[in-house]
């Protein structure tokens, strides 16, 4: 039996029991060998983009007419691209870990990459949700934006096999599909991120070492292979600070331009075209009476900024054709600054994590966690029997939980009345559009009603009645904006009336008219897009486009609400 396949297998357990009657209600999966096969796939979702629940279990695709592919997530395009990551998993009751991903589930793969890319080609007894997922990307490369796609092949056992390998080789996809294996091992180093990490650096050439307010600080060069031993030997857990998963080396241009550099007549000038990497400890200590080349070791080390770069270092060097050989002899550095920090300093920790990764297209709900407006929505939220979760939780959602997140994509949607930006651009909910989403004057009954509102919209897009038409699958941000113009019109309230003391009529009302506010918002859609398109029929992919732009917002709110 191989430990890390036993640990992944026990974790299986609790993970079933979190999506049993989710997988039942959307996907009909009930038997055992399924189920279990389902939530391995949802746990590979979840753990390698870093996913809350309820968004990792949107993925799933599983079932009849998947076409090869469980699980689909579709970024938001960034610099005239997105990215697409498919998985596929295979996962064996035998725990031994030695059998090889399948050929034929690399073949399934191919074929669907060959296949649901082509907005040119028929889509056939293809699974409503994945249906759904293939038309939104074949709406945005009909837009002009260019799929960089990941292949991730998930099995509890080995990568897959020679065979499989040519089969990819053939393909001739190029650098616009990247392969990837996910297995035990990696989920369970992933998973480990909370190790503390003690080791050696080894330092090249002079360093700076400074006493700055009860801190130290070493700024310093190190070499790209000592990088990569780094990342050999502690993975993503030195991550735990950082953007947590990778974001890829094909199809991201920073991290091709630093793979480029590194493989080029450039690499001796690395250290002056990057921007270097910043990583913090609870303690350093290093012989002084040097001259230099320090060997520093340090206790409880994280990469807080950089991670994609060391990410990318080690990814390269690591390739089959960069032999020993040239491995040995490439001369080039990264400039390194080491922070000590007071162990106790969590604060200090997070600001400059964040001014150090601001600037990046990452997610910053974490960074902006501890926010005094985040606080003081929580303890607002709490008091109205809801509980707030501003920070990442590997705990289950229960009904009374409100993500940050949700939180953010709900008021967008529904008292900012910015639908399209709620759904297509939650990478800037906690940056570009943060202060417009959570403003001074919020409180914590406008966001609790704006989160009921738009569940009962994301459900219904979920989970589609028989009558209900295609709209519902991309609209649900829209119709949710409808139903809270509704909800004001019935209380004869403006925004900024609804607080604490309305809250339980608010409550009521949603209860009672909930659904029918849902049906008429729909009847809203439909009319607005007859303004729109007249009586042509419209296409999945318009369907798609259109909701991804404002076209519909000025017609919506021109509405009389009834």
């Amino acid at each position: 039996m191989n430990i890390f396949a036993s640990i992944i297998d026990q974790r299986l357990g609790s993970v079933i029991e979190s999506i049993r009657q989710q997988a039942a209600e959307e996907l009909g999966i009930k038997e055992a060998g399924r189920l279990k096969s389902l939530a391995f796939v949802y746990l590979c979702v979840q753990t390698i983009l870093d996913l809350e629940d309820s968004s990792a279990f949107d993925c799933l695709t599983e079932g009849g007419g998947d076409f090869g592919v469980d699980a689909m997530h579709i970024s938001e395009e960034y610099d005239g691209e997105f990215t697409v990551s498919l998985f596929q998993g295979k996962y064996k009751n035998n725990l031994k870990g030695n059998a090889n991903f399948p050929e034929q589930g690399v073949t399934a793969l191919i074929n669907a990459i060959q296949y649901l890319f082509d907005p040119t080609a028929e889509l056939e007894h293809l699974n409503q949700r994945l249906l759904t997922k293939v038309e939104e990307a074949r709406s945005l490369i009909r837009d002009g934006y260019i799929p960089q796609v990941q292949a991730l092949t998930c099995n509890n056992g080995l990568l897959w096999t020679n065979a499989a390998q040519e089969a990819i080789d053939r393909t001739g996809f190029g650098n616009q599909v990247t392969w990837e294996h996910v297995n035990h091992e990696r989920l369970v180093k992933i998973l480990q991120v909370s190790k503390p990490v003690k080791d050696t650096l080894q330092l090249s050439g002079k360093a700076l070492v400074e006493d700055m307010n009860f801190s130290r600080v070493l700024v310093g060069r190190v070499a790209v292979t000592e990088i990569r031993a780094l990342i050999e030997r502690h993975g993503e857990r030195l991550l735990e600070r950082n953007i947590r998963r990778y974001l890829g080396l094909k199809g991201n241009r920073v991290n091709e331009s630093i793979r480029s550099t590194l493989m080029s007549e450039e690499k001796n000038n690395f250290y002056f075209y990057n921007n270097g990497i910043t990583l913090t400890c609870d303690g350093f200590s290093y012989n002084a009476l040097q001259n230099g080349d320090y060997q520093v070791r340090c206790e409880n080390l994280q990469i807080i900024n950089g991670g994609q770069t060391c990410m990318t270092i080690f990814k390269t060097l690591q390739e089959p054709n960069v032999s020993s050989l040239v491995y040995e002899n490439i001369q080039a550095y990264v400039l390194l600054r080491l922070y000590q920090l007071p162990s106790d300093n969590d604060e200090l920790v997070r600001k400059i994590t964040y001014a150090t990764n601001s600037q990046n297209p990452v997610d910053l709900k974490d960074l902006r966690a501890n926010d005094d407006l985040q606080q003081r929505l929580a303890m607002d939220m709490e008091q109205l029997g809801f509980n707030y979760r501003r920070k990442r939780s590997e705990t289950s959602i229960k009904t009374t939980d409100i993500t940050s997140g949700v939180a953010a994509q709900a008021l967008l949607s529904i008292w900012r009345q910015k639908p399209h930006q709620a759904k297509f651009f939650t990478r800037e909910h906690f940056g570009k559009l943060y202060n417009l989403i959570f403003t001074e004057q919020l409180n914590g009954a406008q966001v609790v009603i704006a989160v009921l509102l738009y569940r009962i919209a994301e459900n219904r897009r979920k989970r589609p009645e028989p009558n209900d038409p295609e709209l519902v699958r991309y609209a649900s941000c829209f119709i949710a904006m409808q139903m809270g113009r509704r909800l004001l019109k019935a209380m004869n309230l403006q925004l900024k009336e609804l607080n604490h003391q309305k809250f339980q009529d608010a409550h009521h009302i949603i209860g009672e008219n909930g659904k029918e506010f849902f049906k008429v918002s729909v009847y809203d859609i439909k009319q607005a897009l007859r303004e729109l398109y007249g009586e042509q029929e419209i296409s999945l992919q318009q369907l798609s486009a259109t909701f991804r732009r404002g076209d519909l917002i000025e017609k919506l709110q021109n509405l009389e609400i009834c």
